[in-house]
């Protein structure tokens, strides 16, 4: 079986339906897959750059929590597909499909609602993604694999050190990476079979075939004591009663060479500002720059970046930082920083390690460090922040690592009481 016709044979679905409560009020008023992420792009880019560049040409996203942010970039950046050459991104909300139930109860529960628009797909293959991780990875080495081994599952995994593995899925494996058991936030996870202060984590993926996961679901779903979860539910009953194989991410990561295998679950304020930083580094981790795996985005029709002013202290200057189309940088400073489109800062002012989502105006004077400043605030004229953690608490949410987030329902709070 040649790599196209088996990608060919199978399509994605990608869960995108949970709020993400860690990043508090940056998902306010969007879902976790759509936070903005890179300078330009949203994190389910992700997961749907490395379909699209793996070789799938069909995919579906369940929504549930806030989704329109995610569907209109969907609906902006992913509309290329043509239906007339077998290709499809379907936006699949949860709309009351299933009798009295209108909200995907799990999982499991997202996925067999949508059976039939699956069945629709005729494909041989499903991968389960989810849509709020950042890493790259080739999903056709993960196919391959589970077609070899004639696994009913195959879950790809992450290997970490075994006591960062509480907080998720870990299984154990026997040396041809069978998956003996599956638990779910151990409290002494199972170490792997070569290293024992190892764990493999799983990535939330999985690959089956359809027809072996649509008798699952439909028995699932019947199961009255089920949370309709795959984590709880149905990869514990494939470990127990069937073949589940385990894929390790590192087999199939794409990265630059002797870079490490790179993955980020982006789900606190601090992971969301650091892996933003990280970006700005000489050599970063993930290497957005790398044209043979690209990701896809949708790119906003924007001027490019503009900078002016040359005074001391009145410098419209940038170093070690990443400015998006759009951007003025007026006499301001800006370092350490991940500037998003359209963002417009005056003189005076300070950026240093700042991540500044799009349309942020910030005004004259103002200092800012070690922040997130959420898409659409007005930053207003003399603002401090990063300086006194103290006064920073007054108004903002400030995380216990130092990192302040900014939102413009905090600033109108803060003008109203001063």
């Amino acid at each position: 079986m040649d790599t196209q016709r088996l990608t060919q044979r199978s399509m994605v679905f990608v869960l995108a339906g949970g709020r993400g409560s860690r990043l508090k009020e940056l998902t306010d008023r969007r879902v976790k897959p759509a936070v903005y992420f890179g300078g330009k792009g949203r994190i389910i880019d992700f997961a749907l750059s490395n379909a699209l560049n793996s070789g799938i040409r069909r995919m579906a996203i369940a929504t549930q929590y806030k989704a329109h942010s995610l569907i209109r970039h969907c609906q902006r950046g992913w509309s290329f597909f043509r239906a007339e050459r077998n290709e499809f991104l379907d936006v699949l909300p949860a709309s009351q499909r299933s009798g009295n139930e209108n909200w995907y109860l799990g999982t499991a529960d997202a996925v067999t609602q949508n059976i039939d628009i699956v069945d629709s797909y005729d494909v041989d293959y499903v991968i389960i993604l989810a849509g709020d991780h950042i890493y790259k990875m080739d999903y056709e080495v993960m196919l391959r694999q589970h077609v070899e081994t004639g696994a009913d599952v195959t879950v790809g995994c992450l290997t970490v050190p075994r006591m960062e593995a509480t907080a998720f899925g870990v299984m154990a494996t026997d040396k041809d990476a069978r998956i003996t058991s599956f638990l779910e936030k151990p409290a002494d996870p199972p170490a792997t079979p070569e290293d024992p202060s190892k764990a493999l984590a799983s990535m939330g993926i999985y690959v089956f075939k359809w027809s072996f996961l649509r008798d699952l679901l439909k028995k699932d779903a019947e199961d009255t004591n089920s949370s309709h979860d795959f984590g709880n539910d149905l990869i514990p009953d494939i470990v127990k009663n069937g073949k589940a194989v385990a894929h390790r991410f590192t087999d199939s990561c794409v990265r630059s060479k002797d870079a490490p295998a790179y993955w980020k679950d982006v789900g606190t304020v601090d992971a969301f500002w650091e892996s933003n930083i990280d970006l700005t580094n000489f050599t970063p981790e993930l290497n957005l720059w790398d044209k043979n795996w690209p990701i896809w985005t949708y790119s906003e029709s924007v001027p490019p970046a503009k900078f002016i002013h040359d005074e001391r202290d009145r410098r419209g200057m940038a170093i070690s930082s990443m400015v998006s189309g759009g951007c003025i940088i007026s006499g301001t400073e800006v370092r350490n920083s991940v500037l998003f489109t359209n963002v417009h800062s005056n003189s005076y002012s300070v950026l240093d390690h700042a991540v500044v989502l799009p349309r942020v105006q910030i005004n004259r004077s103002a200092r800012l460090r070690n922040v997130v400043i959420d898409s659409g605030v007005v930053i207003p004229e003399g603002l401090v922040v990063g300086e006194d953690r103290v006064e920073d608490a007054k108004w903002f949410r400030v995380t216990d690592r130092g990192t302040v987030l900014i939102t413009q329902a905090m600033l109108d709070q803060r003008a109203a009481q001063q």
